[in-house]
């Protein structure tokens, strides 16, 4: 029921945010020496004039990762017990996932996230490593060993702007990795959390 909105969401009508972001990431791109001024100029024009979405991805889909932090991976051991990162938290450039014997649970759904391309490795061993992202941020498995336990990528697959791309590599083990959106239950949890 929610695979409908997320394919048409490329559709929907863009708003004047959605515009400014798109706009500060291409100024931040011109800035850094990655578009020079007479393409930020047209793309400039083609970001404020977009009516939707859609017609906004292609004008910073090129222009790969912000700066990342050099610092440590966040890694998660899924040991005996589970290891899980859900809630509000911070996204670190890069992720490591060793789903053990319980298995990894990453949930981004809350988390804060100023970048735009996050590599997530996984060794899904024996339980697995399920990871959920919000409806819009877009996976990259082309690297992934599928192993025996192999994947399910329930997500929509479309990018919206200003959202980042999740590279998932590493191997699905005998675990096997799920990559999917907020289920119901999830998304009703999130609206009561939000009207506190």
């Amino acid at each position: 029921m929610t695979a409908e909105p997320a394919r048409s969401a490329g559709r929907m009508r863009a708003s004047d945010a959605d515009r400014e972001e798109v706009v500060e990431q291409l100024r931040e791109a011109a800035a850094e020496g990655r578009i020079d001024l007479d393409e930020l100029d047209t793309r400039l024009g083609q970001a404020l004039a977009a009516k939707t979405r859609g017609e906004l991805v292609p004008l910073t889909d090129d222009l790969g990762p912000a700066v990342l932090d050099s610092g440590e991976p966040l890694t998660l051991q899924g040991g005996v017990h589970g290891g899980t990162r859900t809630g509000r938290w911070k996204v670190p450039p890069r992720i490591l996932a060793y789903g053990g014997m319980g298995g990894v649970r990453l949930d981004f759904t809350q988390a804060e996230c100023r970048l735009r391309e996050i590599e997530v490795e996984v060794d899904a061993q024996m339980a697995g490593v399920r990871i959920v992202v919000p409806v819009g941020w877009k996976t990259d498995t082309d690297a992934l060993d599928l192993g025996l336990g192999g994947l399910k990528d329930k997500t929509s697959g479309e990018r919206l702007p200003g959202t980042p791309v999740l590279r998932i590599t590493g191997t699905c083990g005998m675990g096997g990795v799920v990559v999917r959106h907020p289920n119901l239950r999830e998304r009703r949890k999130q609206r009561q959390e939000l009207s506190r």
